[in-house]
């Protein structure tokens, strides 16, 4: 379907922006009455008003140019909108943009993606914590995976990539503590748990292709949460040859067909999961840190969004 207007909301911090500016120009120049507009993302407004901004003028395609927190942002403001979304990864992480196999590292072939793809729905999720709802695309969760954002240095994150995050595992694996958590789904019976890391998601692959979430669908219709609740070297151990062997290899070959759980792995899936933690945690959106909680509910939006 050809696009008659598109809205480029783009992340002025990023590098690269004459080369994303030179991209659209060369995929969308020749484009028969494609029409661009252009709008700068701010840190008081990281894309959600901007997406809107790009509603209210017409585009039917709206591209978030920047990392995984400009494609939350844009994708919360298109939610439920007629606007598609397109990516243009230009982040560290680009975790949906990955899950969704977008050309990384190059503005033109993420573009054209854009210009000739179908479009295909997809869900979000939202999150309430302290009364304020967030949507994300990709996971929410407190544990090593939030701590080593927090525990990342960020000028070796600059020079290095995700290879900062590598360094930082050692520190965050020190810096989780076992909780007990009151978890409950579908507005089900409470039940009482612990652990020390909690992911919930819509896709599950994250950097190197591991999936932390295996069943993981993005338009299921469901969420899915892994806790994990490891402790000691030998559960360590367990939960290591969970995620890359069980969940990975033998799933790739298609000898297991769904989310093997262990001693120190949960898997579940739900439309909605609610949180109570005895002690606050560091907690993140789509890889950002934003701070600790004591309590957080999610639940799913099915088809909420089309991504082009």
């Amino acid at each position: 379907m050809a696009i008659s207007k598109l809205g480029v909301i783009w992340n002025p911090s990023k590098p690269g922006g004459d080369q994303l500016r030179s991209a659209v120009e060369d995929v969308f120049g020749d484009a028969d009455g494609t029409e661009v507009e252009w709008w700068e993302t701010t840190l008081e407004d990281p894309g959600r008003g901007q997406a809107a901004d790009a509603v209210a003028a017409g585009c039917d395609v709206v591209v978030a140019a920047g990392g995984d927190g400009t494609v939350r942002a844009v994708a919360e403001g298109l939610a439920g909108t007629d606007a598609a979304l397109g990516i243009v990864p230009r982040g560290t992480g680009n975790l949906l943009a990955r899950n969704l196999s977008i050309p990384l590292n190059d503005p033109s072939a993420a573009l054209i993606r854009v210009r000739d793809g179908e479009e295909k729905k997809i869900d979000i999720g939202w999150v309430d914590v302290d009364g304020e709802e967030h949507a994300f695309v990709v996971m929410v969760g407190f544990g090593i995976d939030a701590q080593m954002l927090v525990e990342t240095d960020e000028d070796l994150k600059d020079r290095a990539g995700w290879l900062a995050y590598v360094e930082a595992m050692g520190r965050a694996l020190a810096g989780t503590e076992m909780t007990d958590i009151a978890l409950s789904l579908d507005d089900g019976e409470v039940q009482e748990l612990r652990g020390h890391t909690m992911l919930i998601g819509n896709c599950g692959m994250v950097q190197g292709g591991i999936r932390l979430l295996p069943d993981a669908v993005l338009d299921d219709g469901q969420l899915d949460m892994l806790l994990v609740s490891a402790e000691g070297a030998l559960q360590w151990l367990d939960t290591v040859r969970s995620v890359v062997w069980e969940n990975g290899i033998r799933r790739i070959f298609g000898a297991v067909d769904e989310a093997v759980s262990t001693n120190s792995t949960t898997h579940v899936a739900a439309e909605r999961i609610s949180v109570e933690l005895s002690s606050p945690q560091i907690f993140e959106i789509d890889g950002e840190e934003v701070g600790e909680v004591s309590r957080f509910s999610v639940r799913v939006q099915p088809a909420a969004i089309s991504v082009r």
